[in-house]
């Protein structure tokens, strides 16, 4: 049985035998994370824009573990002249993988590495993962968009990881319309509380949230599904 670790803004972890991913793994700087980046072992990293807080760790894990990174072309070929081992995608394609299988989607934010996010990194993503025959959809940083109804329609969604910290993301409003759009089975809300900027209720967002199962999990928390 698959499992999803959160860790904290929007860092997830995904397991299932002997696979072992994990997604956007901003830990270092990061007070509220789970666990160290130190802790990680892991066979594939996603990532889903180019800022720090997204890429976060990724490079590093996936030096240490031998690990792949998995992101759009241009933020892919960026990591992988820190030599380690890279798969590109872009949006709408997918790809299987020993794990299971990775669609990218759009996702409606921003992109850009470094301090001042000026180093150009293709543009941001969401990704549909199956894994254990079921699929989780992070959707990364992204405003509300009329296509996650599309991407609803077309896939069945065990697990969605939603934004709910506003300003830089959907709000707490915006993330039940993509609730309704998405029709996941289960979602989790992520992306907020990290910084002052991005503090919202997430018991708020569970009471809004209509015909679906609103779990909402700690830094370090796990869910079976």
């Amino acid at each position: 049985m698959p499992q999803a670790r959160f860790l904290g803004h929007s860092c997830v972890a995904l397991t299932e035998g002997d696979h072992r991913l994990i997604i956007d793994p901003f830990l270092t700087g990061n007070e509220k994370a789970a666990i160290k980046q130190e802790e990680v072992e892991v066979d594939h990293v996603l990532i889903t824009h180019g800022h720090g807080d997204h890429v976060g760790d990724g490079i590093d894990i996936a030096q240490r573990c031998g690990a792949t990174i998995i992101a759009n072309y241009e933020l892919a070929n960026m990591c992988g002249k820190q030599g380690v081992n890279v798969h590109p995608m872009h949006i709408g394609g997918a790809h299987d993988f020993p794990f299971g299988r990775v669609k990218m989607t759009i996702a409606h934010h921003g992109g850009g590495y470094g301090e001042d996010a000026s180093i150009y990194t293709g543009p941001p993503v969401g990704f549909l993962v199956t894994i254990g025959g079921k699929i989780v959809y992070h959707p990364g940083d992204t405003g509300l968009f009329m296509d996650m109804q599309l991407i609803g329609e077309m896939n069945e969604i065990e697990l969605a990881f939603l934004p709910i910290g506003d300003n830089f993301t959907m709000g707490i409003d915006d993330a039940v319309k993509a609730v309704e759009f998405l029709r996941p089975r289960r979602v989790i809300p992520m992306h907020y509380d990290t910084f002052d900027v991005i503090k919202a209720d997430p018991n708020e967002f569970a009471a809004k949230v209509k015909d679906c199962q609103t779990i909402v999990l700690n830094p370090g928390d796990n869910i079976d599904f």
